[in-house]
């Protein structure tokens, strides 16, 4: 056996892991309105006496409060290509509960930085895998697509303008637009301390990789943000995403799969490098023997 085909073992437990995160992140990165959103009613004033700064806080710190809240929600890359996800989002711990829609991901929860992927072919008798998604050990920022930080992305701003009282999917609601650049997106002033600090600091970290973010923004008249619009656009190129949420604080919170039907990808792949290693030196013993014999290796040679 020559040192190409003794390189087969190495390359196979790539393939392996390429495919194992695949299916663990392909959800994530895949992570509108009904037949009468954006109509216009009657009403175009903002809620009496109230700005849209105004508005937009009292919103923040009632969904806060909610937690969890349904999304149905599609994403579509620069290329054109879009994901449907429905599901439950988690805020202050974040949390997603996804059920793909054509999606080929199947059924999906990222708590944190851990993703379990739901398993058509059970792995050690086990139906989920779990991919913790720090880098070094190291946690990572990243946008949630959450209610509340849609909301805690207009904190403060300026720039928010009411476009109108409108129904979205039957529900009477106040449309607010804002086209924000990555300066006003980092800026924090008076009206984001309604966040707690820690929250606040994650949220810039994760809006630093965004050049300018253009979102619209409806508001029930309950006070909950039903419906979410943005382009999103980065030195990778832009993304839209179309939200609508309902629910709040009724949706059942998301939880981690049962413990014993949990397999580690970490623990997958470290089985698999022992394996292939053992494999590795028992092949190069046997091209041994076969040279000292005088018969070539196993590579003919």
């Amino acid at each position: 056996m020559g040192e190409n085909q003794m390189h087969t073992h190495a390359l196979t437990r790539a393939g392996v892991a390429a495919a194992g995160a695949a299916l663990l992140v392909a959800g994530l990165t895949a992570c509108g309105g009904g037949d009468k959103a954006g109509e216009k009613t009657d009403g175009k004033a903002a809620p009496k006496g109230q700005q849209p700064a105004e508005v937009v806080k009292a919103s923040y710190l009632k969904t806060t409060a909610a937690k969890f809240a349904k999304f149905d929600m599609t994403i579509t890359d620069g290329s054109g290509k879009a994901d449907q996800l429905t599901g439950t989002k988690g805020w202050y711990p974040a949390s997603t509960g996804i059920d793909a829609k054509g999606a080929g991901t199947g059924n999906q929860i990222m708590l944190g930085d851990d993703i379990y992927t739901h398993m058509d072919k059970p792995l050690q008798g086990k139906s989920w895998m779990k991919m913790n998604l720090n880098k070094d050990g190291k946690p990572r920022a990243r946008f949630n697509d959450d209610p509340a930080e849609y909301l805690a992305l207009l904190l403060g701003q300026q720039k928010v303008t009411l476009v109108g009282a409108e129904q979205t999917d039957g529900v009477e609601a106040q449309h607010y637009k804002s086209s924000l650049t990555n300066a006003d997106l980092l800026a924090a002033d008076d009206s984001t301390k309604v966040m707690e600090e820690a929250n606040r600091t994650y949220l810039h970290e994760a809006l630093k990789e965004y050049t300018g973010i253009d979102v619209d923004l409806w508001i029930g008249k309950d006070g909950y943000p039903v419906r979410v619009e943005t382009v999103r656009v980065t030195k990778d190129g832009t993304t839209k995403v179309s939200a609508k949420f309902s629910d709040f604080g009724t949706a059942a919170p998301v939880t981690a799969p049962p413990t014993d039907q949990v397999v580690d990808f970490d623990t997958v792949m470290k089985g698999v490098d022992d394996t292939l290693k053992e494999a590795d030196a028992d092949l190069k013993e046997a091209d041994k023997t076969l040279r000292d014999a005088g018969l070539g290796g196993l590579g003919g040679s």
